[in-house]
């Protein structure tokens, strides 16, 4: 494993996991949930084209088989899009320190999904994992303060991760088929156009009143935790190697925490500390015993993502 490689890898987690962070920062500067999903994802997928145009690289895309091309793209349109509106929509309303564990719950989620459905065999580490993760959970739910855990948020937040789950496990196909910088283009390019019109509809996209800081919080989520995140994920695996990779990304939620401390206060109680501890030790045993493709090397990957 080199040293570089792990760098790479451990910046891609606290890009992504500033994420949240960025995303609370912007609604304080009057950004709306539409306005942050649409501006989002239309910088995102306007830096990738750009960056496949400048490098050569649209004959990968040309090259695409077209039921490739239109899974990639249905992807971001009905799934990706579904899960980022999930995930910001409850950072709306949730601290990004509580939200970022109960979205990381994806792991496991994955994992039983894919015994359940014949993919994988079920294992007494499986079981063990499902145990931490769900005790942890609750620790995280139960630890919540009396009043502060918003219902929707909570529901919101869990809806991302098993949105994210279904995501990974539909994605797993095509994702074999189609190397990582199209299929990062062409699901970002789809939630774009999802996100945008969806927020139009809704009278949500309001970019009026975002001040000069909010623009520049929204020019973070799409450069540093969208395709910076994706960018060093990628040259961080290519080094290391998926199992080691996915074991590193491990410290996003650590950064989501930290950096929620850091800029907002947020504190999370006793029981939600180790509830959080319990989920990401069940999100180990899973990584260790998988040792195949990362979970997180799904394109444009929420991590906390959406």
């Amino acid at each position: 494993m080199t040293r570089a490689g792990t760098l790479f890898c451990l910046a891609s987690a606290a890009a992504f996991g500033a994420m949240g962070v960025f995303g609370k920062l912007a609604y304080d500067e009057h950004v709306t949930v539409g306005t942050l999903l649409a501006a989002r994802f239309a910088l995102a997928a306007a830096l990738l084209w750009a960056f496949v145009l400048a490098t050569g690289r649209l004959g990968e895309l040309r090259a695409l088989a077209r039921r490739d091309a239109a899974l990639a793209f249905g992807l971001g349109v009905a799934g990706y899009s579904a899960q980022a509106g999930a995930y910001f929509a409850a950072l709306d309303r949730l601290d990004a320190s509580l939200l970022s564990l109960l979205v990381y719950t994806y792991p496991v989620l994955v994992t039983v999904a894919a015994v359940a459905l014949g993919r994988e065999r079920a294992s007494r580490r499986t079981a063990v994992a499902l145990a931490l993760a769900s005790t942890g959970l609750v620790l995280v739910l139960a630890g919540a303060a009396a009043g502060a855990l918003d219902p929707l948020g909570t529901v919101l937040g869990l809806g991302a991760a098993v949105v994210y789950t279904a995501y990974i496990l539909v994605s797993e196909g095509v994702a074999g088929r189609i190397g990582a910088l199209p299929l990062s283009t062409l699901v970002c390019t789809g939630a774009a156009l999802t996100l945008g019109l969806g927020a139009l509809a809704a009278g949500d996209l309001d970019p009026g009143p975002v001040t000069a800081a909010g623009a520049g919080w929204l020019v973070a989520l799409a450069l540093v935790s969208t395709v910076g995140a994706i960018g060093l994920f990628f040259a961080g695996l290519r080094r290391v190697g998926p199992s080691a990779a996915s074991i590193l990304s491990t410290c996003e939620p650590v950064v989501t925490v930290a950096l929620a401390f850091a800029v907002f206060g947020e504190a999370l109680g006793p029981a939600q500390l180790a509830g959080g501890a319990l989920v990401l030790a069940a999100v180990l045993a899973v990584r260790v015993e998988v040792g195949r493709r990362p979970l997180a090397s799904a394109p444009l990957p929420v991590r906390s993502a959406a």
